[in-house]
Order: structure tokens, then sequence, then C-alpha cells
């Protein structure tokens, strides 16, 4: 089911909401436990009995391990943290990526479907694993509750990322106010406008603009496609975050940020900063800094480095290109690190803002490449070998170009800028505009979904 569907937005949410408030304080956790599990059998009803044994084993070794280490018995503590991971990886690996493995050494592919949302509650119940042994949160006794925590319908698909040690307090008891509720609405609603009336034209765009390329592709129809496609991987998952975040709120939660206005960025170091902070945090957390993250020399941080930038390509999934991707942005960080970064800083601001926009790209017409073939072709036409442009490529610019103009403004903090000055000088006039914006935005999202047209998310099958 998806965030953006007739089916969500006007009959499962609203049935939701009302239920879970008209639920006393201490049954909603199960109320939310209920539309969780609810959710996911709609979207992949096969694989729900693997989300709540992944779920139900994970807090059964979250216990073991708090209960070894209370007693002070780190030998048999770090047995269980090494099954945890063990088991999850393994998992992990069994849906995602040994049927890309058999087809890449030209055995018989089984034909194993990917369960959805696998790479995200795989991290989410591994982290509390994690902390609870660094004894940075209790173990959680309550194993509807720890249930709870990782099928949360909200993100439990597409992200964030949410630790246990982020929401053990809400989960626990969480206060809700009317103004919380209208907050996650109109958050949610800008979302879905991000989505459905940006990420789906500019997918359209970049379908387009990719035929166009293998069909002859040109230096303007090759990196117009790659912008299009920048701009649909952006709205597509930050637009799904901001759902998430503002359906988090609606229940009285307080999900972590998953985007920060990345394409500002002024060097590729400061990019993944902003881009899926959830996923860098945990990858931070749990891989880089327990290998010595930069405290065990140049050579140590630079190994520590490629590994984290491997896992991550590898995270997205098996495909030769993800892995390039991940290394690609290895070996950028590694020369920011190294020497580059001291020289950006010193030139002007625009420059280094190119610089990195140039890179970002460059990623993603890796990451959205079928193989290393499509990556070399894309690649040709991306550097002139089939001339700089044609009737085509110039239409589809010029037919675009307001389109492009609006995403462009709303990658920025321009407009929320604007917004907040606003608010502050004239509330009341802030609050109308809040609101009516968000009515506004979710009819024209429904009159969108009522024609049936382009509605994928790019992160479902992450």
């Amino acid at each position: 089911m998806l965030f953006s569907s007739f089916e969500f937005l006007y009959l499962f949410l609203p049935l939701t909401v009302v239920i879970y408030f008209l639920f006393p304080r201490g049954a909603r956790n199960y109320v939310l436990l209920a539309a969780s599990l609810l959710f996911y059998g709609i979207a992949s009803p096969k694989f729900l009995p693997l989300l709540v044994g992944v779920s139900l084993a994970d807090w059964g070794i979250g216990l073991l391990v708090w209960r070894y280490t209370e007693k002070g018995n780190e030998k048999a503590a770090r047995l269980c943290v090494a099954v945890a991971v063990v088991s999850n990886v393994l998992t992990l690996a069994f849906f995602k990526y040994l049927d890309p493995i058999r087809s890449a050494l030209g055995t018989r592919v089984i034909g194993i479907e990917l369960p959805t949302g696998i790479s995200f509650y795989i991290f989410q119940a591994l982290s509390y694993v994690f902390d609870v042994r660094r004894r940075a949160v209790m173990a959680q006794r309550d194993p509807l509750l720890f249930t709870t925590y990782v099928s949360l319908f909200p993100q439990l698909v597409a992200g964030p990322i949410v630790r246990y040690s982020d929401i053990d307090g809400a989960l626990r008891e969480r206060s809700h106010s009317v103004s919380d509720i209208a907050d996650g609405l109109r958050l949610f609603c800008v979302g879905l406008g991000k989505k459905v009336l940006l990420a789906n034209g500019a997918g359209e765009a970049w379908e387009r603009m990719r035929l166009l390329t293998e069909r002859g592709g040109n230096v303007l129809g090759a990196w117009l496609g790659v912008v299009f496609f920048a701009f649909q991987i952006y709205f597509d998952f930050s637009g799904y975050s901001d759902m998430a975040v503002g359906l988090g709120r609606i229940f009285g939660f307080d999900f972590p940020r998953n985007f920060n206005y990345p394409y500002v960025s002024k060097s590729i170091t400061e990019f993944w900063r902003r881009w899926h902070i959830t996923l860098s945090s945990w990858f931070r957390e749990y891989v880089y800094i327990p290998l010595g993250g930069s405290r065990r020399g140049r050579a140590r941080t630079y190994l520590n480095l490629f590994t984290v930038w491997a896992l991550t390509g590898i995270w997205h999934g098996a495909a030769v290109n993800f892995l390039l991707w991940g290394l690609y942005f290895f070996f950028v960080l590694t020369l920011e690190k190294a020497f580059l970064g001291r020289i950006l800083e010193r030139l002007p601001r625009l420059f280094r803002h190119v610089y990195a926009l140039f890179f970002i790209l460059i990623g993603w017409f890796i990451f959205a490449a079928d193989g290393i073939r499509d990556v070399s072709q894309y690649l040709l036409s991306m550097v002139g070998t089939n001339g700089f442009l044609n009737r085509d490529s110039l239409y589809e610019l010029w037919r675009n170009l307001p389109f492009l103009t609006v995403m462009a403004i709303g990658s920025t903090p321009l407009l929320t800028r604007w917004f907040e000055r606003l608010r502050d000088k004239r509330p009341h006039v802030g609050a109308l505009i809040e609101n009516v914006g968000a009515v506004f935005i979710l009819l024209l999202c429904t009159c969108y979904l009522a024609d049936g047209g382009y509605n994928p998310f790019l992160y479902f099958r992450f």
C-alpha cells in the first residue's frame, strides 16, 4: 500500500487515526501494532511472518545481551551480539543478494522475491541489539511493544531508519495535542506533494530522456536526463520521509529528520551530511566508529571509509552499479579528506556549489544505470560522442523549463526561509497559508491520482 494511494489516504489512515484516539492511552501502542501489521500484510502478506520473526528474534537476543551484561559475562554478551549480526545479515543476504549473485555466476536463479522494507527494518532491529550491548538503552521486556517499534507503519517500508533510542521514551509514554496533529498533517501533505506533484513528473521525464539517450543520445539529453533523475530521487525519498515524520507526529512520535536540502551542498562531504541522514548516521555509529573511525592513523581511516562505502553501495542492492556508486563516493570523499577539502575552502562559494552538483550528478547516473554496459554507454553520451544536442533534447528542455525551475527552487531552503519570516511577522497570515496550502496540495494530489498516472516509490525496492 502506497502512502500516495486512495486506499491509504481516504481509508486506512483516517480509520487508523480515529480508532487510535478512541482507545485509552495504555492500549494505543497495540492499536498501532495491529495497524502496522495490517499495513504490511496488505503490502507484502507472504512476508509478514518474516517481519514478526525478525522482531521477536532480536527482542529475545536483546534480553539475553542485557542479562549477560548485567551479570558481567562479557563473552556471552558478545556471542549473542554476533548471533544477531549473523542471523540478520544472512536473512538480508538471502532475500536481497542470493538471486543476483547466482545470476552473475551463471547459475540457476531461484526467483526469490524481495520483502518490502527489509533493509530498513533489519537495520532498525540490529541497532537495538547494539544499543542494548552499549547500554545506551534498557532491554525492552514486552515483545509486543518491541514489535510495534520495528513495524511502525509510518517508517516501515522506506525509512527513515529510526533507532530504538529515538523513540524509547515515546513508546512508554507520549503526549498528544491538536497542534502536533495539525503539524503532522501539514507535513504529510507537503511530503505527498513532493512525491506526487514533483517526483512523479520528474520520473516520467527521466524515463523519456533515458529512452532518447539509448536511441542515440547527446550531451544535452544525457545530462538533462540525469538532472531529472536527481530531482526524482530527491523528491521521492524526501517526500516519503516527510510523510513518515508527519505521520509519526500525529501519533506522538518525533522521528529524526532524513534530509536537509542536500543539493545546496558545497562539497560531497557536506552532501552526505544532508542526504539520507539516518542511513549515514547508522553506518557511522555501528560500522565506522567501531572499526576505529579516524583514530588509528590515515591508512586505517581510509580502510574504514572504504568498508563503509562498499557496504553503503551493497545495502542498496546486489547490482554492480550500486557497488560502483558506493566506491565512487568513497574515492571522492577520500580526496576531500586528504587534500581537496582544504583547497575547496579557499574557492568562491559558487564554484564549490557547482563542483558538488557535478559530482552528485555523476553519482546519480551510476546509481540509475542497469549494469556496467549501461554506465559506459550513458557516459559516452554525457561526454559528447554522439553530439551535443538535437531537436528532441532541445524540445524536452524547453517544455520542462518551468517545471525544472520549480523543482530547483523546491530543493533549496528559499521557500522555507521566506515562509518563516512571514510567519514571524504575520502569524495569522502564515497559519492561513499553511492550512489552505496543505488542503490545496491534497486536492491537487487527489486529482493527479484519480488520473491513474505514473506513481512508483523508488526506495520501496531497497
